[in-house]
């Protein structure tokens, strides 16, 4: 996003929740009135650091890590019917006139559910936005031009898997609230359609990831072995091309490239 932002692109953020289900660490547990008004304004700091245009806020709920009461809270994303949270997406898509949609992957990165619930809306929005019977408004409608899905690669997740033991650590506990399986993840992989360099502004990215203090693991960034490998692994950025269809070995450097008329 900053790499674009820089190049004079307009990026619109559309946010889900504002992770209500988190935890404060304790030194700011008085410095905001709620988890969802600090989560906010973290983001909010973040979207300044990388030059995004504007934050749509859906207002659902966050749900929470899979298996955890919030889950079943009645304003949770992932307890939403697909279409009411598509049909919200559409809108914005119709509204903004994106060119190119970012999404998360099928499996929601790490199997967040709201990862999960907002890939399988905005895939559908993204087809939906094109069609004028689909979820009707009044605006009209509208064609982006390409869909990517963000992705991790799977080799250094296993990499991490055989280092973690050795530092004590367990890879199906994994992230700040032990609640990421590595293993589980390793299972699926994505193809990687599209590769950005963005060491331009790794400055940006390492400020806006800075503004969510709440969430940051200080003590596992520090970590020397696996701090350098993932340092140098977030130099660059990786996308699946999820529409127009990848042809086979297609590798881009540029999200931009190749629109269809």
């Amino acid at each position: 996003m900053a790499f674009y932002a820089r190049q004079g692109v307009e990026i619109h953020l559309i946010c889900a929740t504002r992770g209500e289900a988190g935890n404060i660490p304790n030194d700011l547990v008085h410095t905001y009135e709620s988890v969802a008004q600090l989560r906010e304004a973290e983001l909010r700091c973040a979207a300044s650091q990388l030059g995004l245009t504007e934050i749509h806020f859906l207002d659902f709920r966050d749900s929470g890590m899979a298996g955890t009461p919030d889950n079943h809270h009645p304003k949770a994303l992932a307890a939403a019917p697909l279409d009411d949270v598509a049909a919200k997406i559409t809108h914005l898509i119709r509204l903004i006139q994106p060119q190119v949609v970012l999404t998360h992957d099928p499996k929601g990165g790490y199997h967040h559910p709201d990862h999960i619930a907002i890939h399988q809306a905005t895939a559908a929005a993204f087809y939906a936005a094109s069609d004028p019977t689909r979820y009707a408004d009044d605006l009209p409608a509208y064609s982006p031009k390409k869909l990517y899905y963000t992705t991790f690669p799977m080799k250094f997740v296993r990499l991490i898997v055989r280092l973690l033991p050795i530092l004590g650590m367990d890879p199906r506990r994994f992230g700040k609230n032990h609640d990421i399986d590595l293993l589980e993840l390793v299972k699926v992989d994505y193809p990687v359609h599209a590769r950005i360099n963005i060491r331009s502004v790794m400055e940006f990215k390492e400020r806006a990831a800075a503004c969510h203090a709440s969430q940051l693991d200080h003590g596992f960034r520090q970590k020397g072995v696996i701090g350098w490998v993932v340092h140098q692994l977030s130099i660059e950025e990786t996308f699946m091309r999820a529409y127009p269809p990848a042809p086979q070995k297609l590798h881009e450097n540029d999200l931009f490239a190749d629109f269809i008329d």
